[in-house]
This record gives C-alpha cells, structure tokens and sequence, in this order.
C-alpha cells in the first residue's frame, strides 16, 4: 500500500464507498499522488510504449492524413489543430514534420493546441516541440466553445485512460461496482445494494446474464459528442486511435493496471501504476453520430494504416538506410501485426457530413 491508498482509505470511510470512476480518476490525476501528475509513463524505461515511440512513421502518416482531410474540405484557414493528451510531444513533432514537407500552408493556417493536465508531461512536450514549425499553445483541458473554425484533433491512446463506471448484473438489474473498505480495512472492490437506475447498455449486446459485468465511459461518449457536433457544424475532422471492440463489446472487466511493462493487480499501488479500459467504439460511434458527424470505422489499425502506405513508407526509409532495416521491419510488425497492436487497436474518424470520406476507411 502507499500514500494514495490511505487516501481512499479517508475518503471511503468519511463519505461512504467510491465509484470506480472515482477511483481512476484521483489514481491518474490526483495533483499529488496521481499516476499522471508526477511522472514520464513511456518507453522502455517506463510503463508502456504508444505507437509514435515505436516509430516515427506512425506520427508522419497521420500528418499526411490530416493533411489530405484538410485539402478535401477546401483547405480553409484558419483551423485549430488539437492533440489530446500529447504524451511526450513525440507524435506532433512527426505530424508537423511530415504536413511541412507535403503543405507548408497548412501549418501557416494552424494553431496547434496541446490538451494536457499532467505538469511533467507538458514540460516534456514544451522541450520536444521548442523548434517546431507551428504556433503551439498549451491547455489543462479541452474547451471547443473556445474554436470558432475547423477544428482537426488526434487522440492516440486517450479515450482508454478516461474514467469508467462498472454494473454487475444481479437478477433483473444492474448494481454499480464500487471501491469499498473490507471488514479488515483494505481497500476492495464491492456491489452497490441498490440498482442503477435507467441503465442501458448500448444495443448491438446479447442479453446479458447473471453476472455480467458492463462499462460504460459518460466522459468519453459526451466528449465524443461535442467533438461530433462541433466538426458538423464548423468542418474539420477528428481521428481517434485506441485499443478496445470494434462495433459491438461484449460484457467483461477490462479495468488493469500496468507497471514496468507488466500487468498487476489494479489495488495494490494506486497513483504507481497506469490504469486503463476497453475503449467501447461503437458506443463512441453511436455518441458521435448524435452529434450529427458523419463516422468511418471503427477499423483495425493495422488495415488503416497499410491503407495510407505504412508498408511503402517503410521501404524509402530502408532504401535510404539500409543498416536499419531490421528496426524498420520490426517496428512495422509492431503497428500492423494481427497478433501485436494491428488487430487489438482501431481507428475512428468524424468528419462533416459532406465531407468526401477520408483514406483508410
């Protein structure tokens, strides 16, 4: 146990038992003892590795992407260029690098806003992109009444770290999962006594059976929205890339905790490890097309990112440096293989209803 555990230890015995919404969200964010508040989670010496640490051409594909949805749209200027949650700043620094050879005026018509909460991050993203070709701003958080025009957003692996809620299904209804205290004191998972009310889970589910367990994300699916909206009504695109179901999930807990590149038991270091969910695509689908976007995939990344030529790509890096052949190969494996992110990872995109539909879709 550590010193966020006795934290929720507080909590949970002054004002009764925390959502697992709660949970994640003070695990990840708390100012002080938050996973995300104090530390550099990437790479090899950290938690985990995101697709642009793997390779640079993951970030230069999806500039050029972005750089053909804006053509596509009448190139209008200005436009808001917005990252969610920039991880190191290594995927923007590769965007911007592929848009400035193919569109210089693309990036002369962008203001690129970074979303980021976390303080170390943004320092490591302000060193990454201090040479950058592009004006680069900085918020906590998102707030798209702020965007006036087009507005163009990546989110590489945010939707999954985004709080969940959890309901057990018990007879005909379902009971939120919560973090409770055990009659020893310790922190531990319990079931409300009382059923949610209205719950419903998305349609496209079998019927559920005593038992399941559902999740749902309200602060992704209303993200998800307002984003669709917004890009309905004032042009753009949004590209979403994360692990998780495709265009129906099942009922499971996905909830896990990841710490130096292994997989351990989501209580015992809260605030030390990472935490993450299933990203539920054809929830964020549904929630986008309320919204009034017009939607492509959920798609596998490995098909999405062949499509917009990861494969020939590859080959001029190789033939301009042979000695990196065998990197090259094994990072491109890693992208697009079945049986490593290819399959597990998808791709969605928002655009304008009567936007031409986007490549790799």
């Amino acid at each position: 146990m550590n010193a966020l555990s006795d934290r929720l230890k507080g909590l949970i015995a002054a004002q009764g038992p925390l959502s697992v919404a709660q949970f994640m969200a003070l695990a990840l964010m708390d100012p002080e003892h938050g996973y995300y508040a104090r530390r550099d989670p990437f790479g090899e010496t950290g938690d985990f590795i995101t697709a642009p640490e793997i390779s640079q051409m993951f970030g230069e594909l999806l500039g050029l992407w972005l750089v053909q949805v804006w053509r596509d749209q009448g190139a209008p200027a200005p436009l808001t260029l917005i990252e969610l949650g920039p991880g190191r700043g290594t995927m923007m620094a590769d965007v911007l690098r592929a848009a400035a050879m193919v569109a210089p005026d693309f990036l002369a018509a962008a203001d690129v806003v970074l979303v980021e909460a976390s303080p170390t991050l943004r320092g490591l993203q302000q060193q990454r992109l201090a040479s950058a070709p592009a004006r680069i701003s900085w918020r906590p958080s998102l707030d798209i009444e702020e965007v006036s025009g087009p507005l163009f957003v990546l989110a590489n692996e945010f939707f999954d770290a985004l709080p969940i809620r959890q309901f057990l299904r018990l007879g005909e209804h379902w009971h939120e999962r919560v973090l409770a205290l055990t009659p020893e004191g310790e922190l531990g998972f319990a079931v409300a006594p009382m059923p949610a009310q209205a719950l419903v889970p998305m349609p496209g589910r079998m019927p559920p059976s005593e038992g399941d367990l559902f999740e749902i994300c309200p602060l992704g699916l209303a993200l998800c929205e307002h984003l669709a909206s917004a890009i309905a009504r004032q042009g753009g695109a949004a590209l979403i890339i994360d692990y998780g179901y495709g265009t129906t999930a099942g009922y499971a807990d996905t909830l896990q905790a990841l710490k130096a590149h292994a997989y351990v038991p989501v209580l015992e270091t809260p605030g030390e490890a990472d935490l993450t969910a299933h990203v539920d695509f054809g929830a964020l689908a549904a929630a986008a097309r309320h919204g009034g976007a017009a939607v492509y995939g959920p798609c596998a990344q490995g098909a999405f990112l062949d499509a917009l030529g990861l494969r020939q790509r590859c080959a001029a890096l190789t033939r301009a440096a042979p000695d990196a052949a065998h990197v090259l190969s094994r990072q491109l494996n890693r992208l697009c293989a079945e049986d490593q992110m290819g399959q597990l990872f998808k791709a969605l995109a928002l655009l304008p209803q009567h936007a031409p539909r986007p490549d790799g879709f």
